[in-house]
């Protein structure tokens, strides 16, 4: 199972930008020395939280600071860009980063980005699909592209430069309660980015199992095949030493980020009529957030894979409800206790241990003797 962040970010009001994006770029160099496997930075271009526009740009910056970590675009907001430039911006990050990108889409998240843009919202999806699609054929086809659009033109089109992963870097849908995501996911064949693991409005069935019958069943109805070790969940969580402690410590940031921004900024339903400073209580008792200890976070992950039926990867959403410091160490409670419980690291040294603890009583008389044999050697020199 892979591990990683989602990067939207999200960044309250009154702090100094320059810094927060500084912040930032210090915590993908942190998840990379922890041994994380991806970060997916966000395309946003209002609301006044989420301040990277270019998550192209920010990614180029941080590969430069990093060694391992791969970097995916969560997401790049296909109606607002031609087709052609995001497959050769792609292109390019892929030969920069010597193959560590991939390509997450969407429709856009924010009504505001698409209305400062005279987008018709009704359109996005749409225009999503058209967009992809072409993608996938600049990418994938050898011979020059002639296509219009009412939104875009390509006359005897081709990227400029091949992509240096082959056949192309990663591709994935980015998907919350609409349908249309996962829909996109199995019609390409590509990998799905859940952005919330409740189903909630497209759910039929109170089941996680859901969201991935959706995406096989456009795969079969297109011909293609898709693959559950490409789906990844987005997780709220926040870990600390105890679960009291990181109740505490998220509770501000945490009302901050559902009432400010969710509430009163963009005008989401809460789903919630309580006093704000306990948003933090209610969503971690309805299972939605993981506030707690390395054990409730492990918990949630197994819940969720047999909820699901299988996953991929789980991405956590970068907030700001603690301090840096808080925040820094939470990751490293992830890395050290979480993690090794997904990837198959421990699981020699722990049949290692069992070995060696049923073996103790047998081998102690072994050992004693070895060390009689030591002591009476010696006496014999001496």
């Amino acid at each position: 199972m892979k591990f990683g962040i989602f990067m939207a970010p999200f960044h309250p009001l009154g702090e100094n930008p320059t810094l927060a994006l500084n912040r930032d770029l210090e915590l993908i160099t942190w998840l990379d020395n922890l041994g994380f496997d991806e970060a997916w930075i966000g395309e946003h271009h209002s609301a006044g939280w989420e301040i990277i526009s270019s998550p192209e740009i920010f990614i180029a910056t941080a590969a430069e600071r990093t060694r391992n970590i791969r970097f995916g675009t969560g997401v790049i907001s296909l109606p607002y860009h031609h087709p052609l430039m995001v497959a050769n911006r792609m292109i390019l990050l892929d030969h920069l980063t010597k193959g560590r990108v991939m390509l997450g889409v969407g429709p856009g998240a924010l009504v505001t980005d698409a209305y400062m843009l005279g987008i018709d919202p009704k359109t996005q999806r749409e225009k999503m699909d058209e967009s992809l699609g072409i993608i996938l054929r600049l990418l994938n086809e050898d011979a020059p592209i002639t296509y219009h659009s009412d939104w875009f033109d390509l006359n005897e089109a081709r990227v400029h430069l091949l992509p240096y992963s082959k056949p192309h870097f990663p591709i994935a849908v980015a998907a919350a309660q609409s349908p249309s995501g996962f829909v996109l996911a199995g019609k390409y064949g590509v990998g799905l980015l859940s952005l919330t693991s409740t189903p909630g409005g497209v759910q039929r069935k109170n089941n996680l199992s859901y969201f991935w019958d959706m995406v096989e069943d456009s795969a079969i109805k297109n011909d293609r095949i898709v693959n559950r070790n490409e789906w990844r969940l987005v997780l709220h969580v926040h870990l600390a030493d105890s679960k009291s402690e990181a109740m505490e410590q998220a509770r501000k940031g945490a009302s901050k980020y559902q009432n400010d921004y969710f509430a009163n900024t963009i005008g989401h339903n809460l789903d919630y009529d309580g006093p704000v400073e306990n948003i933090i209580d209610d969503k971690v008792e309805k299972g939605v957030w993981v506030v707690g200890t390395p054990d409730d976070l492990i918990a949630k992950i197994k819940d969720l894979q047999e909820e699901s039926g299988g996953i991929g990867g789980i991405m956590f959403q970068v907030t700001d409800w603690a301090t840096r410091e808080q925040t820094l160490h939470s990751y490293e409670l992830i890395a050290r206790y979480v993690i090794p419980q997904f990837n198959g690291s421990i699981e020699n040294l722990e049949k290692s241990q069992i070995w060696s603890s049923n073996m103790k009583d047998r081998l102690a008389s072994i050992r004693e003797s070895v060390l009689d044999k030591a002591r009476k050697d010696y006496d014999r020199t001496v």
